[in-house]
């Protein structure tokens, strides 16, 4: 699974993203929303994994452009306040994570997205 990380603060970044990586797992980390924009023109990626408050584009404004052109895109939210109350409309595939999140939680996430992604071909 191509994971596309976007998150401002480098320390976080650098630690969150190599906890994403795996076996089956690649981690393309970006400090912006734009440069992930740009890196999603590039390439495909199979989740978006994207803080909510960056500098600039904002990870939901970002996870709205994905959308528009992939309805079906899974996206990971991170944020330190409580979404699930909109997450329904922003589409079906969308999940969050409330900062701080276990290790755990994220291991489980991306657990159920491959998961989904395999029984859905």
């Amino acid at each position: 699974m191509k994971i596309l990380y976007v998150e401002d603060n480098e320390d976080l970044r650098e630690t969150i993203g190599l906890l994403l990586a795996g076996d089956d797992r690649q981690v393309i980390a970006y400090g912006t929303a734009e440069q992930a924009l740009e890196a999603i023109e590039r390439e495909p990626f199979d989740v978006l994994v994207t803080d909510v408050s960056l500098p600039g584009l904002s990870g939901t404004d970002l996870a709205r452009r994905l959308l528009a052109k992939d309805p079906l895109a899974w996206v990971v939210l991170c944020t330190g306040y409580e979404l699930r109350s909109g997450l329904p409309h922003l589409g079906q595939n969308v999940r969050s994570l409330t900062k701080p999140f276990e290790i755990e939680d994220l291991e489980a996430l991306m657990a159920e997205i491959a998961a989904a992604r395999k029984a859905a071909g």
